[in-house]
């Protein structure tokens, strides 16, 4: 029975796919690239043709007109939203993929202006695919994979390069900058560790071809991301303390990636997924190098003009503040009976009665000898002491 529900989708699809070509041929008035863009990802469940590809590619390089790229952009948007279908939605993602690869980066810029005045074109997180089993767990791949091309494209908007192209530039860049484009890129690689596939999508050859080029891509974001933790760790005990806080979580993240990507790459050599050499060896950031690190965010200096008590709930962590004020509420036995008695109280109070009351008074009381200051004092003292209890400094309130 699935079987048969199966050819009768594949026969569907071939029906809207060709009904698609037709209505193109006769009312658009970009009547090659709409028959371009549906052959490179219509239903059939495998890769596209290069040749439809290509068409696509000339129609959105920087010699077209900008309304012609806008065009197509809007057209692969719509085919997005539009689809129910696990291969076309996948096959939209990969020519998006390989334009952002291989095309020129004015269209980097054209998708993330689409994107800002209208919906996010790559927003894919309610697709879903439940014609069968298999196609569900394609689904959830797709998913990830739109997220992925997301956030490459936000990281070029953060970097003003595109990282698979361009060298990276991390190993140059001044704190303010690297604080910025290290969490760029550390959310671009969860993305990537987000693609490892499960399931049947382990073997499915369209998941194989986009998954080849996400792990080609990690090894350049993970070079620029290990230029990046090396020139941080060179700069991170000059940096004062919200730097460092900033800076001390980038490395422990990097720590769990690295461990992570390992993982991935044997998932993905395990299927044949990217070439031998793409895989590059991961280096684990030196874990003991964090209680260094640690150390120095408890004692670094606050940037000019901050509060301290608005420094200190960020690094509360770093702290044990058990251990270092303990306040208690009960007096110990011991200070109630060393308290004191003041000598003099009735003299204090016979003296402000024959005080004349005609005599203006000393508004700034040079003249006062404030015999109840000595008073006050230690009263202050025995309801503030603070009194060593079993290694805690305690605050006794009397």
């Amino acid at each position: 029975m699935s079987g048969s529900q199966s050819s009768l989708r594949r026969y569907l699809g071939a029906i809207k796919d060709t009904t698609t070509v037709s209505l193109a041929k006769v009312n658009s008035g970009y009547k090659e690239l709409d028959i371009a863009i549906v052959k490179a990802t219509n239903h059939v469940e495998r890769p596209s043709k290069e040749r439809y590809i290509r068409a696509i590619f000339m129609a959105i390089s920087a010699t077209r007109p900008r309304a012609d790229v806008a065009y197509c952009i809007h057209a692969l948007a719509r085919r997005l939203s539009k689809t129910h279908n696990w291969a076309v939605a996948l096959k939209t993602l990969i020519v998006i993929h390989r334009a952002l690869r291989e095309v020129d980066q004015t269209f980097h810029e054209e998708v993330i202006n689409y994107s800002r005045s209208r919906s996010h074109m790559l927003n894919m997180s309610h697709f879903k695919d439940d014609s069968s089993p298999n196609a569900w767990v394609y689904s959830t791949w797709v998913r990830f994979y739109a997220l992925f091309l997301e956030e490459r494209l936000e990281c070029f908007r953060v970097l003003k390069y595109d990282v698979e192209i361009d060298p990276p530039r991390t190993k140059e860049l001044d704190t303010p900058d690297l604080l910025e484009q290290l969490p760029a890129l550390q959310e671009l690689l969860f993305r990537v560790l987000d693609c490892q596939p499960e399931g049947a999508a382990v073997q499915n050859h369209i998941i194989q071809l986009a998954l080849s080029m996400v792990v080609t891509e990690s090894t350049k974001i993970y070079q620029a991301l290990t230029d990046g933790i090396d020139n941080l760790v060179d700069k991170f005990f000059e940096m004062q303390r919200n730097d460092a806080l900033k800076a001390l979580d980038m490395y422990r993240r990097a720590v769990k990636q690295a461990e992570r990507l390992s993982e991935f790459y044997e998932v993905c050599k395990s299927v044949y997924v990217g070439r031998g050499d793409s895989f590059v060896k991961i280096e684990q950031p030196p874990t003991s190098f964090l209680q260094a690190m640690e150390e120095y965010v408890k004692e670094a200096p606050l940037a000019a003009g901050a509060k301290k008590e608005q420094v200190l709930p960020e690094c509360f962590f770093l702290a044990a503040p058990k251990e270092i004020l303990a306040i208690e509420y009960e007096k110990p036995p011991e200070v109630i009976e060393e308290k004191p008695v003041s000598p003099e109280p009735p003299v204090k109070a016979e003296a402000e009665a024959e005080k004349p009351v005609e005599k203006q008074p000393d508004l700034l009381s040079m003249d006062d000898p404030a015999p109840g200051v000595s008073e006050l004092d230690e009263k202050n003292a025995l309801a503030l002491a603070i009194v060593p209890v079993t290694g805690k400094a305690t605050l006794n309130i009397a």
